[in-house]
């Protein structure tokens, strides 16, 4: 498994990892209220004796082009030994409720470059997460072919570097045949207190198997 005893994990994304973390009370020590405090609580419990580090550092309305930005700051200066990321949905988003484009070619090419400074500096384990999408309400339906791009081109950079991959979007599909999406994704995109529970099974099925 892609865990270690003594790990120091950093959850790298928007307002779906943030969930809150910056809020000043409830914050749950800096990790929120989503899946990275989900995964902190039950790993901890599982493996009391590794002596595992989690830090969140999600921002809400975060981009690809954001993540850049931070990238020195919040990921490499703190030296974490695993790195997962989220992000994808806001360059779907932002195109289509706040005009700000986001070339899916640019949009590729930031996200390698991500993972290969990621890989120069630092040589950190990296889990990354699929962006997700639920057509409630009607109006996300539109987005859907947009993102799927964006899915592709993340496969494809997952592949190039040879990191693990956990496919949410299809978990979420899978998971509105049970309960409707609203249950899972209130507005389509933001996780339900259950949707950060799916998230979170599915973060710590892939890092322990």
């Amino acid at each position: 498994m892609i865990l270690k005893p003594d790990d120091h994990v950093l959850f790298f994304g928007d307002s779906i990892t943030d969930a809150g973390r910056r809020n000043t009370e409830g914050n749950n020590n800096g990790l929120g209220a989503g899946y990275p405090a989900l995964v902190a609580a039950i790993l901890g419990a599982r493996f009391p004796g590794w002596k595992l580090r989690f830090t969140n550092r999600g921002i809400s309305g975060n981009r690809v082009t954001d993540l850049q930005a931070r990238l020195e700051e919040d990921v490499l200066a703190l030296k974490p030994t695993l790195v997962s990321i989220l992000i994808g949905i806001n360059d779907t988003w932002h195109q289509f409720k706040h005009d700000k484009p986001s070339p899916h070619d640019a949009f590729e090419t930031g996200y390698r470059c991500l993972l290969q400074t990621l890989t120069d500096r630092i040589a950190p384990r990296i889990l990354l997460l699929e962006p997700f999408l639920l057509p409630t309400p009607a109006d996300r339906i539109p987005w859907r072919s947009d993102l799927d791009a964006r899915i592709d081109a993340i496969r494809r950079v997952a592949v190039e570097f040879g990191v693990d991959y956990v496919p949410l979007d299809g978990l979420f599909a899978a998971a509105a045949c049970q309960r409707p999406a609203d249950y899972w994704l209130p507005d389509g995109v933001h996780p339900s207190p259950a949707g950060h529970g799916l998230i979170a099974e599915a973060w710590i099925s892939r890092a322990t198997s």
